[in-house]
């Protein structure tokens, strides 16, 4: 590791402050020079061109890694999930964003964990690493020896992190509002106070515990998954330990057989499936970083629980609508779901009604096709993005759907992206059927979850 990588973490409020002040100060001077350059050459640039520069990119995605936490994990957010959205290059240099934060500096970890732990802490490790092997928008994590032999992970919570939350939130939204890319009469307000009770939830390192055991039970007849245990007497609100599960990064299975990529693709999403409809419990962040892979035994770890939060039955019975209309080919009754559930606002419908069934129609014609389905095939994209493109561009018909939702459609957006990469092929459809009719993971597995987490199947 270089030196580069360490960078310590602004924890006071003013610091945080700044770091934000810089930021936007930094891509208001690359609008100026973007803008004089194109002026020079004769073009007139609208304000969303200056914004929307590789350069501004790399400036956001360098200050969000450097100020971590809520800002890095929204910015996380926005390039998973802005898909065929955002410019190519742009989605790219964002991705920097879901690689690795910079690491705490040795003597800022130290006092962290004697926080934690006291000045002695380390005498509670046979070894401790002090290299990180991860980094993220929270939290880093060390490799560990207790004195026992056992080999855990620790995950550090960085400095002042869930103090600065909700500031770091109002920041962002202050950037994008400031910057004219949401409309004026967008209501953002619930969603971002959603965002924040989620990510104070993400920060609360107990609940994630308690989360990893809970998950631990509903997969627990499962071979094809393991869930990391915790360490319950040296686990905190601040520092979780737990077992240390080696594993590849989920991507290597990109070079794996058809096989073995396949069998991946296959569990997550039935694991996805499972989640929505019977769990009543969803991990909502598919970041590709919380899942290893392990090619001697096939099997696939989970990792990072802190994003997981309950499926309501209403949003579970939307997906159900929405995955029964999908496999009879009904477009009415999409079109209806899509509705109910808050996906269309009814503005959208009376602007845009006809795109709207050529985009049905498309998903359809698409996820139709006989089995085994083909993740790779992206031949839609652009006939989708043809009938997107005039909503997109009528910033009046622009709709945020209910939270919840948009949580749990960001999971199967991630989990679906992932099979592309993997340029996975299974019987999808078949997968769906059977999932409507009933829960297929070992019966043990399920008949454990707690009874607020299970959903009832829906009467017939």
């Amino acid at each position: 590791m270089t030196g580069e990588r360490y960078r310590k973490v602004p924890s006071s409020r003013l610091s945080r402050l700044a770091g934000f002040g810089q930021l936007a100060g930094g891509i208001v001077g690359g609008m100026v020079a973007e803008g004089a350059r194109r002026l020079a050459s004769g073009d007139r640039p609208r304000l969303n061109d200056l914004l929307l520069t590789p350069g501004n990119a790399v400036r956001t995605a360098e200050q969000l890694s450097r100020l971590r936490g809520a800002a890095m994990k929204l910015g996380q957010m926005i390039s998973l999930d802005a898909g065929d959205v955002l410019p190519a290059e742009l989605t790219a240099i964002l991705a920097r964003l879901r690689e690795a934060a910079h690491f705490m500096p040795p003597a800022q970890l130290n006092k962290v964990l004697t926080g934690e732990w006291g000045p002695t802490w380390r005498s509670r490790f046979a070894r401790f690493d002090p290299t990180p092997i991860a980094a993220a928008s929270i939290g880093q994590v060390h490799r560990a020896t207790l004195p026992d032999g056992r080999i855990v992970a620790v995950k550090v919570q960085y400095p002042g992190i869930a103090a600065s939350i909700d500031a770091d939130v109002d920041n962002v939204a202050t950037l994008l509002r400031l910057s004219g890319l949401l409309p004026a009469g967008l209501d953002v307000a619930p969603l971002l106070a959603e965002a924040k009770r989620q990510l104070h939830e993400e920060a609360d390192y107990a609940r994630e515990a308690e989360q990893m055991r809970r998950y631990a039970t509903l997969l627990a007849g499962d071979p094809r998954f393991v869930v990391p245990a915790p360490v319950a007497e040296l686990s905190s609100g601040r520092v979780l330990v737990m077992d240390f599960v080696p594993g590849q990064p989920i991507e290597s299975l990109a070079t794996a057989d058809e096989t073995a990529r396949n069998a991946a693709a296959a569990a997550l999403v039935e694991l996805v499936l499972h989640e929505v409809l019977w769990f009543g419990l969803m991990q909502t962040d598919p970041n590709f970083a919380n899942y290893r892979w392990q090619p001697e035994t096939g099997r696939i770890v989970l990792l990072d629980f802190g994003a997981a939060r309950p499926v309501p039955a209403a949003t579970s019975a939307a997906y159900r609508g929405l995955l029964e209309a999908g496999l009879a080919e009904d477009r009415a009754a999409l079109k209806a779901t899509l509705l109910s559930a808050g996906f269309v606002a009814p503005q959208t419908l009376e602007r845009h009604g006809a795109g709207l069934d050529g985009m049905i129609a498309v998903m359809i014609g698409h996820l139709g096709k006989p089995d085994p389905f083909d993740f790779a095939d992206r031949s839609f994209v652009e006939r989708l993005r043809q009938h997107v493109a005039p909503m997109m561009a009528d910033r009046a018909a622009w709709h945020i759907p209910p939270a919840d939702t948009l949580f749990v459609q960001r999971k199967v957006s991630g989990t679906a992206l992932l099979a592309v990469r993997l340029r996975a092929r299974f019987a999808l459809r078949a997968m769906v059927g059977s999932l409507l009719a009933g829960p297929t993971l070992p019966p043990v597995a399920l008949a454990a979850a707690p009874e607020a987490d299970r959903v009832d199947p829906l009467p017939a």
